[in-house]
């Protein structure tokens, strides 16, 4: 059983009267890419900020590489903010060069693994330019060179295909799975769900404050297998009794259900209604925006999971299923807990 990187335990911090994060905890393993969720506004910042102790925490525990958060673990931590935050009147080179310093790197030693994240980022032909002079694509890949050049062994990023084209998305994309390939963890914070779909082993979503779903992604999906429809047919499938949405996606419309719904209730519901003809009409795998949305509408009930408040599970290791089901928090109600 491998040791968590990061241990998150019953953290809480709060901003005046704002309570910002309340009672949230999970852990990050070894090799895994590790799902950090939520809607704007949801504490996920605020969470990443205690982590790398930028806040400190009202109460609870948190443990990064085996320690409470200090200068020597700090060091073995990369993160890319969501806010480009490179100096712009200065070359791309001396910018980074300095910032692998601050993680304890000499100058020249810096200069030298710069020279292949350079090459590979397709930026060694621009290293004399001022950062203000790059495109917002090429700042972001010169921010992720920064977060990687000291070698990290846990990697925080936020928005990391903010501003990319499909190239370098794929790029990016490579570089991350590289990373967990030699044992390292990557805590990913997007809206971006079908790259957490793609890349996350597990995830956390928080919703004001709160952990509202904690577990392997294929397990939650299979929870909510029962909150998506796919139908085929012609006619008005618009403002239908227990379903949150209807969207079109390749050639058919997908519906996401509230959590109490019957889908055999929608099914009679279009029967009856005039002009319209189902042609085909069945259960589909959600994906992670279909959840999301029905987690953070306050609709999400999958029928089989825990809903008790989710402490800190067995550690598991990412390409072991977990023994347990994803669990999810006591229903919460929305309205008493005030804007975050």
């Amino acid at each position: 059983m491998s040791m968590p990187l990061v241990t998150v335990e019953h953290l809480n911090k709060s901003f005046g009267q704002t309570r910002a994060v309340e009672d949230v905890s999970f852990e990050v393993l070894p090799g895994e890419v590790f799902g950090l969720l939520g809607p704007n506004g949801a504490g996920k910042t605020t969470t990443i900020r205690i982590m790398l102790d930028i806040f400190k925490p009202d109460s609870g525990r948190v443990e990064i590489l085996g320690s409470t958060p200090d200068r020597a673990s700090k060091d073995r931590v990369g993160y890319l903010p969501e806010e480009r935050g490179l100096y712009k009147d200065i070359a791309l080179e001396n910018v980074l060069v300095f910032l692998a310093t601050l993680k304890g790197m000499s100058e020249g030693d810096a200069k030298n693994r710069l020279n292949s994240w350079l090459e590979r980022m397709d930026l060694y032909e621009h290293r004399h330019k001022k950062v203000q002079e790059l495109s917002k694509g090429m700042q972001q890949k010169a921010q992720l060179i920064a977060t990687l050049v000291h070698e990290p062994d846990l990697i925080v990023v936020d928005e990391p295909f903010a501003g990319l084209d499909p190239v370098n998305t794929r790029l990016v994309k490579d570089v991350i799975l590289e990373q967990v390939q030699t044992g390292k963890a990557v805590i990913m914070s997007t809206h971006q769900m079908y790259q957490v779909e793609a890349l996350c082993h597990r995830i956390v979503l928080i919703d004001r404050g709160r952990t509202v779903l904690y577990g392997p992604v294929n397990e939650i999906k299979r929870d909510f297998a029962a909150n998506a429809l796919v139908l085929e047919g012609e006619g008005d499938f618009s403002n239908l009794p227990q379903v949150l949405e209807v969207r079109r996606e390749e050639g058919a419309w997908r519906l996401s259900l509230t959590g109490d719904a019957d889908p055999q209730e929608v099914l009679r519901t279009l029967a009856a209604r005039p002009g319209v003809r189902v042609d085909r009409f069945e259960r589909a795998e959600p994906s992670l925006d279909d959840i999301f949305v029905s987690v953070v509408t306050g609709n999400g009930r999958p029928q089989t999971a825990d809903r008790e408040r989710p402490g800190v599970p067995r550690a598991q290791t990412p390409d072991r299923p977990a023994p347990s089901k994803p669990r999810r928090s006591k229903d919460v109600s929305r309205d008493d807990l005030g804007d975050r």
